[in-house]
């Protein structure tokens, strides 16, 4: 391999010849070879889009000369293209600022610039406020393009299997017991207003997101930025990104604290709680075929065994709980990295911005992959549903109020102990008449 010499302030060190980045790059890529885990590509096309807008605002207000800036926004353009990618090797495992992650980003504009990385690329900024505008920007792209998107059409599926399969009635179920009747469109339909309430939780939590540090520099108080720097700034991604931002009124607590990407990822885990709940759900009710629930059927998408023939798995329940497990695991990892500012500024954000982003990464993916390889596919199994229903002891409850809670108990202890119907058990005991009991147990009135 050929190598060129590259130097910054700590003297000179060999880069491959063919790799655009710099001296601070490399000597990251020399003194951090911890895991395998690299810095999101989100993370990168977010710097890409503010710092083509830093260099844009700079311009405008007459501190970057407009060749300059004309030169590193083509560069940016190609970073948000995707056509750079191999130019960003490092770790997550790295400085806590993510300082060179900023200067690998700033290399490689320069580099194909002929700019300086820090007096040009990097004019008005910090790694201290670029890094978390980066993940800010990141995480609004991915929720609102990718997320909730999905969140959506999944939502779509639960109400148009809401409304197909209201007039069935099935048995309902509390404590892993029989409960009272209700109607399979009304269980669908719970899952649906899940999504409902996280979706909103999700959009609420964005507009603490959409407050960018940018601006602040090092610790703050914008030391060697023109005035109207952060604002114009912030209204720039807004324009290129094409998602609503705003400049953070305070930089001081932009820069020390994570607190909006907590709230995020608070309400990503109360998304993945419901999703868990939901896979749950399904996989029980489409349980057997034979000895399990099998209230419910879903997709046979590919064979479940290597040694049983014929067995088809839950899959897609199963990967999406998976999911749901490492988002509610991701959620430790970034209260704690957000617990940890210490004064000015935080330095536990590209451990933050990696679990922050996997997680919306991860639900996009595996609700997307849900619904379109089981939500859509579930389909009722009204045999076994009715005749659950009707073999459920449960539905003694729509006698307590003509015989009391004493006398309906008896009725439904006495059925289960010798075998048969609660309708033969009530006029076995003289309780009540067959023509009473008929007329007071109407499963579909319960539900």
């Amino acid at each position: 391999m050929e190598y060129r010499t590259e130097k910054d302030t700590m003297g000179e060190i060999e880069v491959p010849a063919d790799r655009m980045w710099g001296a601070q790059t490399q000597r990251s890529l020399e003194h951090f070879r911890i895991g395998w885990e690299k810095m999101p590509v989100e993370i990168i096309r977010a710097f890409g889009i503010l710092k083509k807008a830093a260099a844009l605002v700079n311009a405008g207000i007459g501190v970057l000369d407009a060749g300059k800036a004309a030169a590193v926004a083509g560069v940016c353009d190609e970073i948000i293209a995707g056509k750079l990618d191999r130019e960003f090797p490092l770790a997550v495992w790295q400085t806590g600022s993510g300082t060179q992650t900023n200067m690998n980003v700033n290399e490689v504009i320069a580099h194909r610039t002929g700019l300086h990385p820090n007096d040009d690329v990097n004019k008005g900024q910090s790694s201290n406020d670029t890094f978390p505008t980066a993940m800010h920007i990141a995480a609004v792209v991915m929720t609102e393009e990718d997320l909730l998107p999905s969140i959506e059409a999944l939502r779509a599926t639960f109400g148009e299997l809401s409304e197909r399969y209201m007039d069935i009635v099935k048995i309902g179920r509390t404590h892993l017991q029989d409960a009272t009747p209700l109607r399979l469109g009304h269980e669908i339909g719970a899952w649906r207003e899940m999504l409902d309430e996280t979706g909103g939780m999700i959009r609420a939590s964005l507009n603490s997101v959409r407050k960018l540090a940018l601006g602040g520099t090092a610790v703050g108080t914008g030391l060697n930025t023109h005035p109207d720097f952060a604002e114009r700034s912030a209204a720039k991604i807004a324009e290129l990104s094409g998602h609503a931002f705003v400049t953070a009124p305070d930089k001081f607590h932009a820069l020390t604290s994570k607190d909006g990407l907590v709230f995020l990822h608070g309400a990503l885990k109360a998304l993945a709680a419901d999703l868990m709940k939901i896979a749950n759900d399904v996989r029980w009710l489409a349980s057997g075929p034979r000895s399990g629930l099998g209230e419910l059927c879903i997709p046979e998408n590919e064979p479940g065994s290597s040694i049983m023939p014929g067995k088809v798995n839950p899959t897609q329940c199963e990967a999406l709980t998976m999911v749901a497990v490492q988002i509610i695991g991701n959620d430790t990892a970034v209260g704690m990295a957000a617990s940890q500012g210490n004064f000015q500024l935080n330095v536990f954000m590209p451990v933050l911005a990696y679990n922050v982003l996997q997680s919306i990464r991860l639900l996009a993916d595996a609700v997307h992959s849900f619904n379109e390889h089981c939500a859509k596919g579930i389909r009722p199994n009204a045999d076994v549903i009715r005749r659950n229903l009707e073999n459920s002891l449960m539905l003694v409850t729509a006698l307590t109020p003509k015989i009391g809670y004493g006398k309906a108990a008896e009725i439904a202890k006495r059925a289960h102990r010798d075998g048969v119907g609660l309708r033969e058990a009530a006029t076995g005991m003289g309780i009540l008449t067959a023509e009473e009991f008929d007329a007071l147990v109407d499963p579909a009135r319960m539900a």
